[in-house]
C-alpha cells in the first residue's frame, strides 16, 4: 500500500482540507499508516495535478481560505482498481522484539524496563480503542454496510493491542521465574 491508497480511502469516506486530513492520520489513520504532514501536502498536489482530486478553495470567515479535496471519478476508480489487488502478506518490523531478542547481550534490566513501557503504552492504546468503539460502535450488531469497515478496523487494532499486552506480560512472568533477570528494584528504575 501506499501512501495514495490511504489518502483516496479517507477522502473517499469524507473530503477533507490538507489539514483535515493530516488530522486524521494522527487521529486514526496513523494507527496504521504512518506519515507526515508534509507527505500528506506533497502527495495531494500531484493527486491533484494528476487528476485523482479536485480541490474546492473555501473562503475562511477570519482565516485564509483552505482546499478542501474531494475524489475525481479518476480516483475512485484507483481506489476500486487498488482493492482488487491482492494485499500482499505484511512482514512486520520490530526494534522492540529484535532488542528483547539482544536483551543478554546488552543491560537486561532497561529491556525489562522496555517490556513494562511498552505493555503500558499499549494499555494505553487499547483503553483509546475501547472508548472509540463505545461511544462510535455501540452496537455492533445493528451497523450498516458504510460503518462496518471502519469498526472491522477498529476491531482489528483492539486484537492487535490485546495480543500486545498478552505477550508482555507473558514475557514478564518468564522473565521473573529466571534468577538471570532479576525484576528491577526502584533503585534501578530511571
Amino acid at each position: 500500500m501506499a501512501l495514495k491508497h490511504a489518502i483516496l480511502v479517507s477522502l473517499a469516506e469524507k473530503a477533507a482540507s490538507g489539514y483535515d486530513l493530516a488530522r486524521r492520520f494522527d487521529k486514526s489513520l496513523g494507527f496504521f499508516w504512518q506519515a507526515s504532514h508534509q507527505q500528506i501536502y506533497q502527495l495531494l498536489a500531484k493527486m491533484e495535478n494528476s487528476g485523482e482530486l479536485a480541490a474546492e478553495l473555501q473562503a475562511g470567515t477570519g482565516k485564509p481560505g483552505r482546499k478542501v479535496y474531494r475524489l475525481t471519478d479518476a480516483g475512485r476508480r484507483a481506489l476500486h482498481e487498488w482493492t482488487r489487488e491482492p494485499t500482499p502478506t505484511e512482514q512486520p518490523r520490530s526494534e522492540f522484539a529484535v532488542k528483547i531478542r539482544g536483551m543478554n547481550f546488552g543491560d537486561p534490566t532497561a529491556v525489562r524496563l522496555d517490556i513494562e513501557r511498552q505493555r503500558e503504552a499499549h494499555r494505553a492504546r487499547l483503553a483509546y480503542y475501547l472508548a472509540e468503539a463505545a461511544r462510535n460502535y455501540p452496537d455492533p450488531e445493528a451497523l450498516d454496510a458504510a460503518r462496518l469497515p471502519p469498526y472491522l478496523v477498529l476491531r482489528g487494532g483492539i486484537r492487535t493491542e490485546t495480543g500486545y499486552i498478552a505477550w508482555c506480560e507473558e514475557m514478564l512472568e518468564l522473565l521473573d521465574r529466571d534468577p538471570a533477570h532479576p525484576t528491577p528494584t526502584r533503585q534501578e528504575k530511571p
